[in-house]
C-alpha cells in the first residue's frame, strides 16, 4: 500500500539531502507536479516532488470538482482543447480513477426560444466528442429531452414558470478534487517517488534546487538532471520570464436541503449565451457548489484567494433566474475561489491590468516553456488535462538530456483505490465514494476506537479517515485533514465542530 506520513517525510528528506543527484526534482505539489511525478516515476526515473505547503495546498482544491469533455472550447471554436479534454475524461473515469468520479447529469431548464435550439445543437456536437474519445453511452449517456415534471424532479429549486421540459446532458464528477491529488501523490511514492511537504524550493534551474523545511529550517542543496517548475500560478516566482494572468474563479456553497436536495446539477445559461453557465451542483457532505466567476485577479497571488462582493452578487443574480425561490446571502454557507494560471503566449509582460474581455482571449491550452539553462516550467490548462499536461511536461524534461527512460503509461495507470474490492460492502458508501477499493484497509488500519462513527453527529467523515489521513495521506496536522484529506473546513460551522476531535485523534496518532 502506497503510504505518506510524517515518517515517509522524514526519510525522504535524508535521501534528498544525501549527495545522490535525481533524474528529476518536481516542484509544486497540486494536480500537475503530482501527475507529473508520477508519469516519471512509472517510466523509471528517480524522482522527488517538494512543496512548500501541503499537497493539494493551491489552486488543484478550488476547482469545480467536475471532469468535463470541454463543451465550452467546442463553442469558442478551440476544437483541440475540447478532443483532448474528452480524451482525457474518458481515461480518469475509465481507467485511472473510477473511483472518485461518478457520472453527472446536468439539466438545462428549456423555457423554449432560439437559445435552447441552440443549446441542443451544441450538447450534441460535444456528445460527438465523447464518442470519438471511446466513452460509452451506459457511463456517460447522450443528451436527452426532459419532461418538465422530470426536470422537477431532479432539481426540485426549478422555477415551475414556463417551463417546458429540460435539456439534460452527463459529464463527469469528483468527489473530490483534493482527494485526486492524494491519491496521485500516495500513488507516485508506490512507484518509487519521494513526496516531500513543507519543503521550498529556491535558487532554482534546470540542474537542481536549494531546499528548505519549513519544519525544522534545515537547508541543503538538491541536484537533478531534471527540473520541472509545476507551480501553476505561482510560476512566475521559479521563472521570471513566464507572464502569467490570474483569472479567479468563485463558488458558493449552500446547504443541499435549501434547493430540495437536488439529483442533478443545475444549468442556468447566463444571459443570452449558448456557451456559458452558471451552475448549482450537488456535492459531498450534503453541500451544492454554485459557480463560477471568471474574472481578472492582478497583483500580488495569495496562498488563499477570496472571492470579492462583486462575484457574490454576481452568482446569486445570475442563477436566480432560474430557481422558484431565490437565494439570499443568508443561504450561503461558505465560499471559496481559485486562481487560474492562464499564460499569454504572445508575450507582453506581466499579469496586472488585464480586463475580463482581454482575458477571455487568453488561451486557456496548456504551456510547456524551456529556459536556457534546461528548466521546465508546465502551466494552464485544467484539470480534467493533467495528465496529459504531466507526459508533455516529461517528455520535454528528457529532450534536454540523454537519460533514457520509458514510454508513458499514465492512460493506463491506475490509482490507489481504483481497483474495486468485494469487501467495500456494508461500509458506509461515503467513505466507499472517497477511497474506493481501498475503503476497508482505511478500516483495518485504524487504531483508534469507534473508526466507523462519524467525526461529529451530521458530517459523513469517520472517525478511520482522520487516522488514515496521518498514517497514509501524508497530512501532518488538523488543518491539512480539514481543509485537503476532507473538505469539511469549506463550512466554517462545520470545521469549529469537527476540529476539537480531529486536534484530538491527530495528538493520539504523533503520540
Amino acid at each position: 500500500m502506497a503510504t505518506l506520513s510524517a515518517e515517509t517525510r522524514r526519510c525522504a528528506l535524508d535521501r534528498l539531502a544525501s549527495d545522490e543527484p535525481l533524474d528529476l526534482l518536481v516542484i509544486g505539489g497540486g494536480v500537475t507536479g503530482a501527475g507529473v511525478a508520477l508519469d516519471a516515476a512509472t517510466r523509471g526515473l528517480r524522482v522527488a516532488l517538494v512543496e512548500k505547503d501541503d499537497l493539494a495546498a493551491g489552486t488543484s482544491r478550488w476547482s469545480s470538482k467536475l471532469v468535463h469533455g470541454g463543451l465550452r472550447y467546442l463553442a469558442k471554436g478551440e476544437i483541440r482543447i475540447a478532443r483532448e479534454s474528452a480524451v482525457e475524461r474518458h481515461h480518469l473515469m475509465t481507467a485511472i480513477a473510477p473511483h472518485l468520479i461518478a457520472p453527472l447529469r446536468q439539466i438545462i431548464p428549456d423555457r423554449g426560444g432560439r437559445q435552447s435550439a441552440v443549446i441542443r445543437v451544441g450538447l450534441r456536437a460535444g456528445d460527438v466528442l465523447r464518442r470519438n474519445a471511446g466513452t460509452s453511452d451506459s457511463l456517460l449517456p447522450p443528451p436527452s429531452r426532459l419532461s418538465a415534471l422530470e426536470t422537477l424532479g431532479r432539481c426540485p429549486a426549478v422555477s415551475p414558470d414556463g417551463l417546458r421540459g429540460g435539456i439534460s446532458a452527463a459529464d463527469g464528477q469528483l468527489i473530490d478534487d483534493a482527494r485526486l491529488v492524494i491519491a496521485l501523490a500516495r500513488t507516485a511514492a508506490g512507484y518509487g517517488a519521494l513526496i516531500c511537504t513543507r519543503v521550498r524550493a529556491e535558487r532554482v534551474d534546470g540542474r537542481g534546487a536549494t531546499l528548505t523545511d519549513r519544519q525544522t529550517g534545515e537547508r541543503f542543496d538538491v541536484g537533478a538532471r531534471m527540473v520541472v517548475n509545476a507551480t501553476g500560478v505561482w510560476s512566475g516566482g521559479i521563472d521570471d520570464g513566464i507572464a502569467v494572468y490570474p483569472s479567479r474563479g468563485t463558488h458558493l456553497v449552500v446547504d443541499a436541503a435549501r434547493l430540495g436536495n437536488p439529483g442533478a446539477a443545475l444549468m442556468s445559461p447566463l444571459g443570452g449565451s449558448v456557451s456559458r453557465f452558471v451552475f448549482a451542483i450537488p456535492a459531498q457532505l450534503g453541500r451544492v457548489y454554485v459557480g463560477l466567476t471568471d474574472v481578472a485577479a492582478p497583483g500580488p497571488i495569495p496562498d488563499v484567494p477570496t472571492p470579492d462582493e462583486s462575484e457574490i452578487d454576481f452568482l446569486l443574480d445570475a442563477i436566480n433566474p432560474a430557481l422558484a425561490r431565490p437565494l439570499d446571502r443568508s443561504d450561503i454557507v461558505g465560499t471559496f475561489a481559485g486562481l487560474r494560471p492562464l499564460v499569454d503566449t504572445r508575450g507582453g509582460g506581466g499579469g496586472g491590468g488585464r480586463d475580463a474581455d482581454a482575458l477571455a482571449d487568453v488561451s486557456r491550452q496548456h504551456h510547456i516553456g524551456v529556459r536556457g539553462d534546461g528548466l521546465v516550467s508546465v502551466l494552464g490548462g485544467k484539470l480534467t488535462t493533467y495528465r496529459r499536461m504531466a507526459q508533455d511536461a516529461v517528455d520535454a524534461a528528457l529532450a534536454t538530456t540523454d537519460l533514457a527512460a520509458g514510454d508513458c503509461v499514465t492512460t493506463t495507470t491506475p490509482l490507489v483505490g481504483a481497483v474495486r474490492s468485494p469487501r467495500e460492502q456494508g461500509l458506509p458508501p461515503s467513505l466507499v465514494q472517497r477511497f474506493g477499493g481501498e475503503a476497508p484497509a482505511v478500516v483495518d488500519a485504524a487504531t483508534i476506537d469507534r473508526p466507523l462513527d462519524p467525526i461529529v453527529p451530521g458530517i459523513d467523515v469517520t472517525r478511520a479517515e482522520i487516522e488514515f489521513a496521518m498514517t497514509h495521506e501524508g497530512a501532518l496536522d488538523a488543518d491539512d485533514i480539514l481543509h485537503r484529506r476532507t473538505r469539511i473546513g469549506l463550512v466554517r460551522r462545520d470545521a469549529d465542530a469537527a476540529r476539537p476531535e480531529i486536534e484530538r485523534i491527530v495528538g493520539e496518532v504523533l503520540g
